[in-house]
């Protein structure tokens, strides 16, 4: 298949009635620099979410307030350092969790995490919600069909316009995402990493990843200013070559710009990759099912970011020798 794979869509369940609903508490809402996903995202996608309603408790301590609220799922949002320990309580304290990303800041604390969910049998399920873009799942589906062959090349831009920048840099920041996209949609694991700086030192970095199975992958990631007619997503795309054809995929659509007296802003037509992501999660939990993405998907993108890192610092590759959980 040549050209653009666009108009083809994965609809998201429906969310009647018929849904039941778990109960979700909110805990914490600390994230890089000014960061407040919890009420910024998540609790407003809860909320409007027909599989969930949203428990408050004001105890300090979050087994009590599990116990408290009867919580079935906590959606944490401790600060980064917090993090991997406080997603480790919720599930020693019986409850699902969704953690906002990263879902630790080193490896051996996401393994740790890994073991635990393994464990409790529980879903732990680290918040990569723009692997359930409609289009992104389209792709996926349309890859796994052969329809351009043998993938062996990827080239990807997620560049987001305004906000604050990220003291931590944005590698860090929106690193994982594009990566752990590339993942979703290849299922090839990444064996070297060679990282470049572009113009704006911290705001922008271009990975360049050896894959398994000879793909390889070009991943430009940051922040700009001036790229789009109003701050959000830029340019978030995908051109993917393949043994028998190209896939050009835009995973900022299917939406439409409007503009008002008040500004510009997108408008999703179906639901969004937030609303996605909280639907697989109800699946993933009322059926029993392994859920879509889970703590082995936030050590593999972990440690793409980490030998990024590693490989700005060097001016050389990095491998990646570990092998995946």
């Amino acid at each position: 298949m040549s050209g653009a794979n666009r108009g083809v869509w994965e609809v998201a369940p429906p969310q009647g009635s018929a849904l039941r609903a778990l109960k979700v508490l909110p805990w914490g809402s600390g994230g890089f620099g000014t960061q407040d996903h919890q009420h910024d995202m998540y609790v407003p996608a809860f909320q409007e979410h027909a599989g969930f309603t949203v428990v408050e408790s004001g105890l300090p301590n979050l087994t009590d307030a599990v116990r408290e609220t009867g919580a079935e799922v906590v959606c944490v949002c401790a600060p980064p350092a917090e993090r991997g320990a406080t997603v480790i309580e919720a599930l020693r304290a019986g409850c699902h969790v969704l953690a906002d990303k990263p879902l630790a800041l080193d490896a051996a604390d996401v393994e740790a995490i890994a073991d635990v969910a393994a464990e409790t049998g529980l879903v732990c399920m680290p918040a990569h919600h723009h692997r359930f873009g409609a289009a992104v799942q389209a792709a996926k589906g349309a890859l796994a069909s052969g329809r351009i062959g043998l993938p062996w090349n990827v080239q990807a831009d997620f560049l987001v316009d305004g906000g604050d920048p990220c003291p931590d840099g944005e590698l860090v920041n929106f690193g994982l995402y594009p990566v752990d996209v590339v993942r979703a949609l290849t299922g090839q694991a990444v064996r070297r990493v060679h990282a470049l700086p572009g113009r704006e030192q911290g705001r922008l970095t271009v990975l360049l990843l050896d894959h398994d199975h000879g793909l390889t992958s070009t991943i430009t990631v940051g922040r700009l200013r001036g790229t789009a007619d109003a701050p959000g997503m830029a340019l978030h795309r995908y051109r993917i070559s393949g043994s028998s054809g190209v896939m050009d995929v835009d995973a900022a659509k299917p939406g439409a710009s409007v503009r008002t007296v008040t500004g510009d802003r997108t408008a999703w037509h179906g639901p969004g990759t937030v609303t996605r992501m909280l639907t697989a999660l109800h699946t993933a939990v009322v059926t029993g099912r392994p859920p879509e993405t889970g703590p082995a998907d936030a050590l593999a993108a972990l440690r793409v970011t980490d030998a990024a890192a590693r490989s700005l610092a060097l001016g050389t590759p990095v491998p990646i020798d570990s092998p995946e959980v």
